[in-house]
């Protein structure tokens, strides 16, 4: 693995949180001006590069992953289109995650769901059903995400507590002894025929 290989990979896990200087070094048991000079590197590799679509962007003292401006207008037509209107499974779970346990930090979920939530993440705020809540005090200072007001909207709610009750829906769901299985009853009736 050379460096700006194992950078970029950095990069694209830490998402739109973007990671700083001194973690990257630190992780990389680097000096912060050789893995400046990388991260300068790899930018100009992909600004110079016309097949790539992606850039690095120093925003304060973080460094983020992101999509050159000219995709832009791509991007928000994508937004727009109507197979893009629908949550993918990781991002309903993230969303449900974060309305129930909100405020919360993306490793909090990623902990809570067992994989890397940063794409599902950065759907549900292009989508404005989450936000900024503010940052841990501490290392890092992660952002802490919550619901927005276009989600209670989106959902019908008027606050928090008109959310389904959890040990409600299980114990719902343990009394039924029916399958749950949303596929069951198309199988059993290919089976019959």
């Amino acid at each position: 693995m050379n460096q700006l290989s194992q950078i970029e990979a950095l990069l694209f896990v830490v998402g739109e949180e973007g990671i700083e200087l001194e973690e990257i070094a630190f992780t990389l048991e680097r000096s912060t001006a050789e893995i400046y000079q990388s991260l300068t590197s790899l930018r100009e590799k992909y600004e110079t590069d016309a097949t790539s679509a992606f850039t690095v962007l120093e925003v304060g003292n973080h460094f983020v992953l992101t999509t050159k401006k000219h995709f832009a207008p791509l991007l928000k037509e994508f937004a727009r289109s109507p197979l893009a209107n629908r949550l993918s499974q990781a991002a309903l779970e993230t969303l449900s995650i974060i309305a129930y346990k909100q405020p919360i930090t993306r490793g909090e979920i990623d902990e809570l769901r067992g994989v890397q939530s940063s794409g599902a993440v950065q759907t549900l705020v292009s989508r404005q059903l989450i936000e900024e809540k503010g940052r841990v005090e501490g290392p890092g200072r992660a952002i802490l995400y919550g619901t927005t007001t276009y989600f209670m909207d989106y959902f019908g709610l008027k606050d928090l507590t008109e959310l389904p009750d959890v040990q409600q829906m299980e114990t719902d769901l343990s009394d039924d002894e029916e399958t749950l299985d949303l596929f069951y009853d198309r199988f059993k009736e290919k089976d019959e025929s």
